[in-house]
């Protein structure tokens, strides 16, 4: 047998992989399924709070551009974050991150739960989402430094499943919790979840990659932040502005952000001279690459953007109640989840043009179809669009992030990994302000001029789906774009 270097996503010095074989070391198999079980419920969380926006509006007399700082507030926290993973996971050791993560998901959890008002339950779900972000990047720095290439796949696999049903399935768990329980039971339940993976995991997790001193630098941290930060800022303002609640005019952010994401770039290629680039923004030279997270993006946020506005249509124009909502946003979630495997295998055999070009035509199909709701949409007809929708992004999702990291380089894998994980959060963010601010400005228009609530709130949720379907139309021309990359080149199995 013959062995081979396995690419460390943490940067490091990369190690001799084990013989090509499916066996696994010992203990590896109950390490794997406790960070994936422990990835799962805190990718859960970023979508939990969407079925239960309403009634915190209602509860805590907030507005919906403000409650969306809920959902928006946590993928920004992540996008900030996850930058800086790389850095932190070639700092300290596997055991000492997996603890850290997992202590600050519990911290969060833990102050959501007890929260009084918004300003402290939105605290919470910051402090969450620190956790969050440091978790998908220990997982994938864990399987590829004990994992064989040959039984890699499978375990991807398992990866992709998380980080998109995780997602999906959030707005059913809290639906459920919600049709008996009161919101902060949301965190309540979670809690006890948390600890014992924290308990679990400083008892099971040990290091599997040796770290060193790297500089950090700081100035691109606090340039990300600022950039990140200020976009997502000032377009969730656009809705606020509308309904007479913005902090401060939406130009400052947005100028904000602009300028620090310039120098954020330019201080990038400028580190990079001397491979100390906090981001790598050279993956960016890769066309597939380019292409692949282009499509990641709109991927994103069509799918943010559904899960956050389909539960307010349901629920404030058709006066569904959140068992229902969540029930009827379940067979989506499990849609996903069962096209997974097929989609990778598929993948596997006639790589990622034949699905995602088929896959941005539904997705678009679906989202030109939702345009549509109004007072008195047909229940069945929302699920089956809403499957539509999901069927399409699982045949998008999995081939677009894999040929975006199979495309790269070894050495320029780790970048490429926090430029995805970067991507997929600020395009949900993007997602969740875009559409929610659509839907403020529509409604507050037709409020104007004498539409009643649920009437306006309908035309609202049209125009939110409009931009969405027309957004939609660039990923089907781009998705044409896609190639076949040699997996293989980049050091990386993505199959499964």
């Amino acid at each position: 047998m013959t062995t081979e270097t396995v690419p460390n996503p943490t940067g490091s010095v990369p190690t001799t992989g084990k013989p090509s074989d499916d066996r696994l070391p010992p203990g590896s198999k109950l390490l794997i399924g406790l960070l994936l079980v422990s990835a799962f419920v805190v990718i859960l969380n970023e979508t939990i709070m969407s079925v239960a926006l309403p009634r915190l509006m209602e509860d805590l007399d907030i507005t919906a551009s403000s409650a969306q700082w809920l959902t928006t507030g946590f993928m920004l926290t992540m996008a900030v974050v996850i930058p800086a993973t790389g850095f932190l996971l070639e700092r300290f050791s596997l055991r000492t991150m997996f603890i850290t993560a997992m202590v600050l998901f519990s911290l969060g959890t833990l102050i959501a739960a007890l929260s009084p008002g918004f300003g402290t339950l939105l605290l919470g779900r910051v402090v969450q989402a620190s956790g969050t972000a440091i978790m998908m990047p220990l997982l994938m720095t864990t399987v590829l430094n004990v994992v064989p290439v040959s039984a890699r796949g499978r375990t991807m696999g398992a990866i992709s499943i998380v980080i998109s049903v995780a997602p999906a399935v959030g707005p059913t768990v809290s639906g459920l919790i919600l049709s008996v329980l009161d919101w902060r039971w949301m965190f309540w339940i979670v809690l006890p979840i948390a600890v014992a993976s924290l308990v679990l995991g400083a008892v099971l997790v040990r290091n599997v990659t040796e770290p060193r001193r790297v500089r950090f630098d700081v100035l691109s941290l606090v340039l990300s932040a600022f950039a990140f930060g200020g976009l997502i800022f000032g377009l969730s303002s656009i809705g606020e502005s509308a309904e007479g609640h913005a902090l401060m005019p939406v130009w400052i952010p947005l100028t904000v952000g602009v300028l620090a994401l310039l120098g954020f770039v330019l201080r990038q290629r400028a580190l990079a001279r001397d491979d100390r680039a906090f981001m790598d923004l050279r993956t960016f030279a890769n066309r597939s690459f380019t292409v692949s997270i282009i499509l990641v993006a709109i991927v994103m946020m069509a799918l943010f953007g559904s899960l956050i506005i389909l539960p307010i249509y349901l629920q404030n124009v058709l006066q569904v109640d959140t068992l229902t909502t969540g029930l009827m946003l379940l067979p989506g979630g499990l849609t996903m989840a069962a096209l997974a495997p097929l989609v990778g295998s598929l993948f596997d055999r006639f790589g990622p043009r034949p699905l995602v070009i088929p896959g941005a035509f539904a997705v678009s199909a679906a989202l030109w179809l939702l345009t549509m709701l109004g007072v008195d949409s047909a229940i069945v007809m929302i699920i089956a669009v809403h499957v539509l929708l999901s069927a399409g992004l699982a045949f998008m999702f999995t081939p677009l992030l894999t040929s975006a990291l199979g495309s790269l380089r070894p050495e320029l894998y780790p970048h490429g990994s926090a430029i995805v994980g970067t991507v997929q959060q600020l395009a949900g963010a993007a997602g969740t302000a875009l559409f929610i601010t659509m839907m403020s400005t529509t409604a507050a228009a037709r409020a104007v001029v004498g539409s009643s609530a649920v009437d306006a709130t309908a035309a609202g949720v049209q125009a939110a789906f409009m931009c969405g379907a027309v957004l939609s139309l660039l990923a089907i021309g781009a998705s044409f774009l896609i190639r076949r990359t040699d997996q293989a080149s980049a050091g990386v199995h993505v199959g499964h």
